[in-house]
């Protein structure tokens, strides 16, 4: 099956899900043309579809409940339950029991695509390499988050950059479109739960983000509160798309919550699964961190390998799998990992030439 046929058919089964934000759905389709990130973060159904044929033995790994969709801008900050800055994942809407070589394969895939389009300036192997290490590292110490106020103040300051400003932040929030139609009332009910108090005056947004979620409804709720703006977010779930690229087949549970509860991290109190909805506070400080917005004087070495730990956090919490992934891992060798995610990106960009034909 090419591309093209594939993403009509993912589309049509999202659809049958849930409401599809049409305008939304046709901006993905021009940035996953722009260029090869892009079009890697926006199919994670593809590569679902390509993993098996093109790494069918890093496929018969040992399953854990991994990330999915990960790559290296699907990471943030946000505020645990004591206030502290904490940074990890950010997103886990394609959370699914998966060989957990997916997850470093994917992680170490996009960091090619990012060395090539100038965003790391570090060498393919070595970023291979410090992703595996961080990821080893991690499993030998049994896991620990990042809470920046601690030991980890350096990735506090890479991450903290002048565009998470808080003026530019809220003006961006302020200028989001209202929204004209009817709101499902699940959405309105997700929001005002976690909304700071009961009662509060707000207006609903469209936002546009992310790029595999584009298409699928995303609300803001946007409040006065106590001499400031608060806002909360909804955006719809659906099971993985590794439920569609199985044919049907499979676990038909939305296992975003479940994995944010059994990982090593510090918590974010504000994100909640809730009646299909996956709701979270939005604000400066609680985002996405993308890889032009980071200061140019950084570590990437360190970064990476942060990454690779942070990667081993999660799936420290499928813990009866984790004897065997230690075993599976000293099998592998230490260029296992550039060797298979250079398998990836060539298919990959084979796709993508394909997806830019007329």
């Amino acid at each position: 099956m090419k591309i093209k046929k594939a993403t009509k058919r993912y589309e049509q089964w999202l659809s049958a899900h849930m409401a599809i934000v049409q305008g939304d759905l046709e901006l993905k389709h021009r940035m996953m043309t722009e260029s090869l990130f892009p079009f890697l973060r926006a199919t994670f159904y593809r590569w679902m579809q390509l993993w098996p044929q093109a790494c069918p033995d890093a496929n018969r790994a040992p399953v854990v409940l991994a990330v999915g969709d990960l790559h290296v801008e699907n990471f943030g900050t946000w505020r645990d339950i004591e206030g502290r800055l904490v940074w990890g994942v950010n997103d886990f809407d394609e959370a699914y029991p998966l060989p957990y070589t997916i997850d470093l394969v994917r992680l170490a895939t996009s960091a090619h695509m990012a060395i090539a389009a100038g965003h790391l300036a570090v060498d393919p192997k070595d970023a291979c390499a410090a992703f595996l290490r961080g990821y080893m590292d991690c499993l030998a110490a049994g896991g620990r988050p990042f809470v920046m106020a601690e030991d980890h103040a350096w990735l506090g300051k890479t991450a903290m950059s002048e565009l998470r400003d808080p003026v530019r932040f809220w003006k961006k929030i302020d200028n989001l479109p209202t929204v004209k139609k009817a709101v499902p009332l699940s959405a309105i009910e997700a929001m005002e739960h976690l909304m700071p108090e009961h009662g509060l005056t707000y207006r609903i947004a469209h936002r546009v983000a992310g790029l595999g979620s584009l298409g699928r409804p995303r609300f803001v709720a946007i409040a006065d509160w106590r001499g400031g703006k608060v806002t909360r977010e909804a955006k719809a779930l659906l099971p993985s798309a590794c439920l569609w690229a199985n044919g049907g087949k499979g676990p038909r549970e939305i296992f975003y919550q479940t994995l944010i509860n059994r990982a090593v991290r510090c918590r974010d109190p504000f994100v909640q699964f809730r009646d299909r909805w996956i709701v979270r506070r939005l604000a400066p400080d609680c985002s996405r961190i993308e890889l032009a917005s980071l200061p140019k004087r950084r570590d990437e070495t360190r970064l990476l390998h942060a990454m690779g730990w942070e990667t081993a956090n999660i799936h420290l919490g499928s813990k009866e799998a984790i004897k065997d992934v230690r075993h599976d891992l000293k099998k592998r060798g230490s260029g296992w990992l550039h060797k298979t995610s250079t398998a990836m990106l060539s298919a990959t960009t084979s796709d993508w030439n394909n997806w830019k034909r007329k």
